[in-house]
């Protein structure tokens, strides 16, 4: 009898290793199918409001935790312009709030009003070419970017008044929720396919960037 309970164990076990090696097989193949977004974890990389620039059927993500307030994200901006251009319509990319400074929600919030008019990235640009202006970590002074904010062709008043839409708050919750998840600790944090640039600077970003372009348009 002990043997005939063995052989059954035996032969149960070695059904849930196959289902379970079946399981992760199929998995792997509708993740290479789908690309990055099949992943189980993509919503943390990708929310369904996130703000892309690219071609939308890009294959390489990059998704990048900013904060509007942060010297190095204004810095690395044109950079990252410079990595698309070099990969014309192969990076999508994905921009997360990750506003670690000090009031930098507000700055924030002025952005997410400005994308209702259809004026993001004109917004973002005047912001980082002002940066220094209004958000200066010894001295800030975020009435200042009223100054500026005109020179991206919206309507400031209606900014003024969106910006204080609940939704905003609770889209600013969520990316910062995943920021931790992420494990995102400062800005800015690059992922290039949802793998992290481990070594920041622009050399490994631009080599991190290389290697997941290469991964999903191998050259022929």
């Amino acid at each position: 009898m002990k043997k005939k309970i063995f052989v059954f164990g035996g032969s149960a076990l070695v059904l849930i290793i196959g289902f379970v090696l079946a399981a992760s097989y199929y998995k792997g193949e509708k993740a290479e199918s789908y690309g990055f977004l099949a992943r189980e974890n993509a919503e943390l990389f990708v929310r369904p409001y996130s703000q892309t620039l690219g071609n939308e059927d890009a294959k390489m993500y990059l998704v990048e935790f900013m904060d509007p307030a942060c010297e190095t994200c204004a810095a690395f901006f044109p950079f990252i312009k410079q990595l698309m251009a070099a990969y014309p319509g192969k990076i999508k990319l994905v921009l997360r709030y990750a506003p670690f400074h000090d009031g930098a929600d507000y700055f924030v919030k002025i952005l997410e009003a400005a994308r209702k008019q259809g004026k993001y990235w004109e917004t973002l640009d005047v912001m980082y070419r002002s940066q220094q202006y209004w958000a200066s970590h010894h001295n800030p002074q975020p009435e200042k970017i009223w100054q500026f904010i005109p020179m991206a062709g919206v309507d400031v008043e209606q900014i003024r008044k969106d910006m204080n839409d609940p939704e905003i708050a609770r889209l600013i919750a969520q990316d910062l929720t995943d920021a931790k998840r992420l494990n995102v600790q400062k800005t800015p944090g690059f992922f290039a396919n949802g793998k992290p640039l481990q070594d920041f600077g622009y050399q490994q970003l631009r080599e991190l960037v290389h290697n997941e372009v290469m991964a999903v348009y191998p050259p022929r």
